[in-house]
């Protein structure tokens, strides 16, 4: 199974990015899919849930702002990021999550940069 994370960049403050996620397999196959993101020294956090069968979830500092949407016929998972700021600035991550909240380490991808700064 390989993720290919994509969309990242640099942004200001308040501006807006979509950030891309391509799986090798059928994305129907996961009991969830998952967002997550690493700022410099810090530990990968997660950011947002989208289940298989299409409730969300969000980390409390990104709710109302993010949208975690998928695209199943294409085997992609999206994150809609608006109103950014700097401290969304990490590396961002997909991974599937399973039924225990939990991920798998050797799905990990590449991860996308993302820039929030003036």
């Amino acid at each position: 199974v390989q993720f290919v994370d994509s969309g990242g960049g640099l942004v200001q403050p308040g501006g807006s990015l979509r950030l891309s996620c391509a799986a090798s397999v059928s994305i129907s196959s996961f009991y969830a899919m998952g967002w997550f993101r690493q700022a410099p020294g810090k530990q990968r956090e997660w950011v947002a849930t989208i289940l298989k069968g299409g409730n969300k979830n969000y980390a409390d500092s990104v709710k109302g702002r993010f949208t975690i949407s998928r695209d199943n016929a294409r085997n992609k998972v999206y994150l809609q990021m608006n109103s950014l700021k700097p401290e969304d600035t990490a590396v961002y991550y997909c991974n599937s999550i399973d039924s225990r909240g939990s991920t798998k380490p050797n799905f990990w991808g590449q991860g996308t940069q993302v820039n929030v700064s003036s």
